[in-house]
This record gives C-alpha cells, structure tokens and sequence, in this order.
C-alpha cells in the first residue's frame, strides 16, 4: 500500500522547524473523517515521542467550565443539565447537530476557551525541552481554524464502511448519526487537498506504523527504517 503525498509544502524536503536540532518543534494537525483513526496516528506518534494536545478533551472540559455550562442551560433547559449539574453531551449533541443555528450558538460558547487552551497546550509543548514534535489532534480543527497553530496537516483516511463499523462498538452510532456530524464538517476532499500528508488507515496497524515511520523519516525527523513496534514501551527518540 502506497501512501499518497500532497506536492507542495511537505514535498520530501526538511521542515523549517522541528528537524533535529532546531529549537522550535515542528506542529502536526491531524484531520480526517470521523472514526477514521485520526487517534490511532496520534498514538503511533505519541510512540515516537511527540507530545500530543487533544482538541476533543479540551471540548469535553469545555463544558464542564461553570460559565458555559450556564449558558446552555440558559439556552437549552436545564434538563440538558445531569444529576451532577453537568451537561448531558448525547442530549445537547441530539440538538445542535440536527439544526445548524444551534450549532454555531454552541460553538460560539465553547470554541474561545477551546482555541486558548489549545494555544496554551501547544505552547507549552513546544517550550518542552524533550519534545522534538508536536501533534495537535481536534476533529473540527479546519473548521475552527485552529489549523493555523500547525506547521503540517496530516489526512487520516479511511472508508465510510469501515469508519461506520469502528464508531458503531465505540459510541453506538447510526449512519444516520454520523452523517449528520458529518454534515456539520467541511467535505473530506477538501481537507485531504488542503492537507500535506495523506495516511491510509484502512489495513493493519502494523502497517500504519510503516506509513507513520515514513512520514516523519520523509520530513526529516527521524532516521529512515527506525520503527518503534505498537508494543514498544519507550518512544523513540525523534
């Protein structure tokens, strides 16, 4: 299996930033379709050292902040609200993903703390001495433009049959459920074209690992051929 490389930015040759010895390192967005292991990529860099910054924990705190969580239940009801006070996610996601004003009034209460805290968290990754990489995984990442902290855009790919069985054990999804996300995020051909990097996560792990380890040795962040195995206990040094 090939990987498919965008020409442009990325194009084989070593970054500006996050080379071996470069004081700043390099910023890595990864983006893709919903359930297409946009984690997974994550992880396997994670392996090798980089410092991930999760936009979708970041989301998940940003309800529970007490200013937002207030102003949905201003807007929303208070049944939106648990037993705990907290914001029931299945509920609200029920409602602003079935209705695009909903949406963007959401969005406008959570995506400032959001990016903040993003900035915060890439920032200080970056001022880490041991982190010679940085990933920034968010699912709406384009949309939000929160691309603009990255350096490079990775694609995560993967088929919609094979998305919809992942999502299907892990969350209880329908197709239905999905495509209304889906519906909500910019089309999967235009962040594949906007992104440098293409990584086809419809095989094995083992052979995403292969395409993983080619990306960063193809950007010049580690030796061609140096593979850290899914089972290896300590990263490899970038």
């Amino acid at each position: 299996m090939n990987e498919v490389r965008k020409v442009g930015q990325g194009d084989g040759k070593v970054p500006p930033q996050g080379a071996a010895g470069s004081p700043c390192p390099l910023v890595i967005g990864l983006v893709g379709g919903i359930g297409s292991g946009k984690s997974r990529v994550a992880e396997a860099l994670a392996r090798r050292g980089a410092k991930v910054v999760s936009g979708d924990d970041l989301g998940h705190q940003a309800l529970q902040q007490p200013t937002i969580r207030d102003q949905v239940a201003a807007r929303w009801g208070p049944q939106l609200l648990d037993e705990h006070g907290q914001v029931q996610r299945k509920k609200l996601a029920s409602i602003v993903f079935a209705n695009e004003a909903q949406r963007r009034a959401l969005e406008d209460m959570v995506h400032p703390w959001i990016v903040a805290r993003l900035a915060e968290e890439v920032e200080k990754a970056r001022t880490d001495p041991a982190a010679r990489l940085v990933v920034l995984d968010a699912a709406i990442m384009m949309e939000a433009g929160w691309d603009r902290l990255c350096d490079r855009i990775v694609f995560v790919e993967a088929p919609r049959e094979e998305r919809l069985r992942r999502l299907g054990p892990q969350r209880g999804w329908s197709p239905e459920e999905l495509a209304a996300r889906e519906a909500a995020q910019l089309p999967l051909t235009e962040k594949r074209c906007r992104a440098d990097h293409v990584l086809d996560n419809s095989a094995s792990l083992e052979e995403l690992e292969r395409q993983v380890d080619n990306l960063l040795a193809l950007w010049g962040l580690v030796p061609a051929g140096k593979v850290a195995s899914p089972g290896t206990p300590k990263p490899v040094a970038l």
